[in-house]
């Protein structure tokens, strides 16, 4: 199969043709160019990595109501949230096929990863890690124990089944906590993350010590939080439709300013079905509607290209010869790819090309 049209990637958005051979690009340049005179089948469109989810919790994705309204605590805090509550509450049979729903819903519009907060311990990972076993959605799961004091057992059972730690804030673990887990997880090279400065501002310096691998949210931060989250190379999840719930919304335009490695995600699967094309739209639109517009390509990296190196594949963000990341292949218009892709992208838009799955 050639799609002709555009390429978007960490090289940027250009015209260009993408020729896909048994599950490999086997050539890429200018349209016109390609070597298959005529006889293969041609698409016109836009080609591009597919995308990571960088922030969900899809462990309350069977919470069937509307969330009640309340403060974030009221909500999904722990442990007496709403949330919490349904999890408590729930068999592990609903909550499993809760998940697997919401993968399949990430594998159908293409999503080809997503890193999860998954609470209830190394129960709650086991029951995910069955969740995604079949999928197609690489899943990167960060547990959370259970016990404070953080104990060393506890946390080495946890780290065999997880790949990492995702804890709720620095306000909520203390310091002595937080370097205990981040110790384990730099020693077994997992991921250590946390929210930071969702609810209310947090000084940069509790939540950057010990030195996070991801943090979530910034929601409350300055701009010169932001500039200091930035210097940290500390890449950062956004979430506007969640935050949008809560009558929140970041302002991502300052983000853009100071440089911040953004990427996206959906956060709790009882908000906001686990869908980056909505967040995507929602956050360029959004945007605009406060008076903190955004550029597409600002979007586009922190959806499509950006967290490939958080999860060790930076080369699945480039598009080109030998390749073997996994792509999406949109039937859009290519005159404004990057746009075209905030705005325009639906599931019923991707192209399937034989030998190769969307994701």
């Amino acid at each position: 199969m050639i799609v002709e049209g555009a390429i978007v990637d960490l090289d940027g958005a250009r015209p260009g043709y993408v020729r896909i051979e048994a599950g490999r690009v086997r050539e890429t340049g200018a349209i016109g160019t390609d070597s298959s005179h005529g006889t293969e089948r041609r698409v016109r469109g836009i080609v591009v990595p597919a995308p990571v989810n960088a922030h969900t919790h899809l462990g309350d994705s069977a919470y069937g109501l509307r969330p009640p309204t309340g403060t974030l605590a009221e909500v999904v805090g722990a442990p007496e949230g709403a949330k919490f509550r349904f999890l408590a509450e729930t068999g592990a049979v609903r909550k499993r096929a809760g998940m697997t729903e919401a993968l399949r819903r990430l594998r159908r519009e293409g999503t080809a990863a997503v890193i999860d907060f998954r609470e209830e311990g190394v129960r709650g990972v086991r029951q995910l890690r069955s969740a995604a076993r079949a999928s197609g959605v690489a899943t990167t799961i960060l547990g959370r124990p259970l016990r404070r004091p953080v104990l060393a057992q506890e946390l080495e059972a946890l780290l065999e089944t997880a790949d990492g730690v995702g804890v709720s804030s620095a306000r909520e673990e203390d310091l002595e906590n937080r370097r205990r887990i981040a110790d384990a997880c730099r020693s077994r090279g997992k991921m250590y993350a946390l929210h930071a400065s969702e609810e209310s501002r947090e000084e940069p310096a509790s939540y950057l010590e010990p030195r996070p691998d991801l943090l979530v949210h910034l929601l409350s931060a300055t701009e010169e939080d932001l500039r200091t989250v930035a210097a940290a190379g500390v890449p950062v999840a956004v979430c506007p439709r969640s935050n949008a719930l809560f009558g929140r919304a970041p302002d991502l335009s300052a983000f853009e300013r100071a440089g911040v490695r953004t990427l996206l995600g959906t956060d709790n699967g009882m908000l906001n079905a686990p869908s980056l094309l909505r967040e995507l739209e929602f956050a360029y639109v959004s945007q605009r509607l406060l008076h903190h517009p955004v550029t597409p390509g600002f979007l586009v990296r922190a959806a499509f290209l950006a967290p490939w190196a958080l999860l060790g594949h930076p080369e699945y963000a480039r598009v080109q010869a030998g390749s073997t990341g996994p792509l999406l292949l949109f039937r859009l218009p290519s005159e404004d790819p990057e746009y075209a892709l905030v705005a325009r992208a639906t599931e019923q838009l991707i192209v399937r090309p034989e030998g190769r799955a969307a994701a």
